[in-house]
């Protein structure tokens, strides 16, 4: 049995959990998941063609992850068609020139974003009030392996070198210790089938910026 007291969970607005796999693409994969909710019905977003536009903004090589401001402003403005439009990769043609969008990719759907100010309780209230909230974030190694009821609450001193991003989609309590369900991109491996809570302690030292999608 769980020890998790749920209080405000929106899990079901969001379909299976994806796989980013070894590519630097967390941010768009959280970008793409919070896009696709507040859509609704569930559909997969092409992430590859939001980081595509994306780097494309940022004139850096696609070997790094998509800056916040640039991926943001790609999905506003680019936007994202359906996965099948354009099918994530498991890695990018060894030329890079190859590497661009098919000649037809369908609809396109756009989404402006709203940044989001504070640490934990923003993030709190904004899934409580019943939005998702992307977090970007720094990492430790007990990340990487929740424990038994998928928490993730250790003493360990943020690393600023380890970012990745998650969308917080359920509100909850833990020993009397509030948690947030995040959403990863790691496939349903790692955590509860691909969430984990992360507890209050772990990670309000660890956000360094957080959206929402308007």
């Amino acid at each position: 049995m769980s020890s998790i007291t749920v209080r405000n969970s929106l899990e079901g607005r969001f379909g299976p959990p994806r796989d980013q796999r070894a590519r630097p693409t967390c941010l768009v994969f959280a970008m793409s998941d919070a896009h696709a909710a507040a859509r609704g019905p569930w559909e997969d977003l092409s992430c590859e063609y939001l980081y595509y536009h994306a780097k494309r903004r940022d004139n850096a090589p696609p070997t790094t992850g998509a800056k916040p401001l640039f991926a943001r402003q790609a999905l506003e403005q680019d936007g994202q068609p359906v996965e099948a439009g354009w099918k994530y990769l498991d890695a990018l043609p060894a030329d890079l020139t190859q590497w661009a969008p098919p000649t037809t990719i369908g609809p396109v759907f756009r989404r402006a974003s709203t940044l989001l100010a504070g640490g934990f309780r923003e993030a709190w209230n904004t899934v409580e009030a019943g939005m998702p909230a992307l977090i970007i974030m720094t990492i430790s190694d007990a990340f990487y392996t929740p424990d038994g009821n998928g928490v993730v609450n250790a003493d360990e001193a943020p690393d600023p070198t380890r970012r990745h991003a998650v969308v917080a989609v359920a509100s909850g309590e833990h020993a009397g210790v509030r948690c947030l369900l995040t959403r990863n991109s790691w496939g349903e491996a790692w955590g509860l089938q691909g969430s984990a809570w992360l507890a209050e302690p772990y990670l309000e030292p660890r956000i360094s910026l957080m959206f929402t999608m308007n």
